[in-house]
């Protein structure tokens, strides 16, 4: 079992206070505020405790408001700055995905804003490429030594399934060309890539994709995304795409197709496929200019089926993701249900997001298919209530996911 498995977010008032008062550690840093390039140095210290280097398995500590003496900077603690705090974590320039807690805390007779964040259980983890460690009280840019202890306790740790090493496979198993050309320039800082002191083992190794520089066994992420022939090693990693003529399934099929790939491949050609049957209607009567109407917005569509391919099931599960197109909706039917701190009572309310698959979901970010973390379900059903539609349909069980989305009500009530 990995350090820190049962550790908590959830410090008292009382072992926050004394962590201030034992003054800067190298599990507790001061920032005076968030004006100027703070902000982005809060990103480095959270990334760095993320990373956990020590192997402490103890949450580290950012209190913001305080001086290096340990003395009130005069910092007003707002629920805008604990909102601009919160939104670093969806912010996707730390990836994995943090796991952190934002709160606002008396100490003496001030008050300070605090952020607490837990060791990640599949480092390493980044910060705009760079992979940031603690180095007592100081922080720094990882060696390729450190990089490499990182990536060997992620091994061992209790590790999501997307970075487990899957038997028999190995890197003749990975289209390389597209990890170099394509991958490796947007997951890894210039910098980085500039030092040229990592082989291609320790490469793949730092990015997941192989088990370690030592055992280059691939993993789930590494045929995901890079695979020659994803779906021989992972059945179920493909979408069921059916067109129908109707609104039952025993209608007939206009389209039907299995689209498989690596996740790239499946989420740009599913894109093509949507796009193709989104009918457009155009308006020269209403207005002097010429208005194109869309059945559905296709980003919002975009957003739902991305979400379907970040967060589904993908162990011990043969099932594909499916999308339905019917005449009067459209359902995206994805296997395994809510997962973590999203439950069947909760899905698809704003802000509770949580992450079966961290790792796919950093790489679908460095891929360019989700731009920030938690918030493609509140993009969709703001783009669909700008357009005319109802509020899309989520059921949730146990066992899968289903969204339902239907045409706007006008063109509705026009047929």
């Amino acid at each position: 079992m990995a350090h820190g498995t049962h550790t908590t977010l959830h410090l008292t008032d009382e072992a926050l206070s004394d962590r201030i008062s034992a003054g800067e550690s190298w599990k507790t840093e001061f920032k005076e505020s968030l004006r100027g390039k703070a902000k982005e140095a809060i990103q480095e210290v959270i990334c760095a405790f993320s990373n956990d280097l020590p192997r402490s398995g103890q949450p580290g500590v950012v209190v913001i408001g305080i001086s290096d003496k340990g003395e009130s900077t005069g910092e007003t603690v707002t629920d805008s700055m604990l909102i601009s705090l919160s939104d670093i974590r969806s912010s996707g320039n730390i990836t994995p995905a943090p796991v952190m807690l934002v709160e606002k805390l008396s100490y003496q007779d001030f008050h300070v804003a605090i952020v607490v964040v837990l060791p990640s259980t599949s480092p390493p983890v980044r910060f705009k490429g760079r992979i940031h460690v603690r180095i007592g009280p100081r922080r720094g840019i990882a060696t390729s030594q450190e990089e490499a202890i990182l990536n060997e306790r992620r091994r061992w740790g209790d590790q999501p399934f997307d970075v487990f090493a899957i038997p028999s496979t190995g890197i003749a198993d990975l289209n390389l060309a597209a990890f170099e050309y394509e991958y490796l320039s947007r997951a890894v800082s210039a910098e980085t890539l500039a030092a040229n002191d990592r082989t291609l083992a320790q490469q793949l190794a730092a990015t997941k994709m192989i088990d370690s520089h030592e055992d280059e066994t691939a993993t789930v992420l590494g045929i995901l995304i890079l695979g020659k022939c994803p779906q021989d090693l992972l059945p179920g990693t493909y979408v069921q795409f059916l067109r129908v003529n109707g609104t039952s399934l025993s209608d007939s099929i206009i389209d039907d197709e299995e689209i498989t790939g690596t996740i790239s491949d499946v989420a740009r050609r599913l894109n093509e496929k949507l796009r193709s049957h989104n009918r457009v209607a155009v308006d020269i009567l209403s207005d002097i200019i010429e208005r194109r109407t869309e059945t559905y917005p296709l980003e919002a569509l975009r957003q739902f089926t991305s979400n379907a391919l970040m967060h589904r099931a993908y162990e011990a599960t043969n099932a594909p993701v499916r999308v339905t197109w019917f005449d009067d909706r459209i359902e995206i039917h994805s296997p395994g249900g809510p997962f973590g701190y999203v439950k069947t009572t909760n899905f698809g309310e704003p802000g509770v997001a949580d992450y079966r698959n961290p790792n796919l979901a950093e790489s679908m970010k460095v891929l360019g298919f989700v731009q920030r973390f938690g918030i493609g379900l509140s993009i969709a059903r703001k783009l669909l209530s700008d357009a005319g539609h109802p509020e899309p349909q989520f059921h949730a069980t146990d066992n899968y996911v289903l969204v339902t989305v239907k045409p706007a009500r006008i063109e509705r009530g026009a047929n």
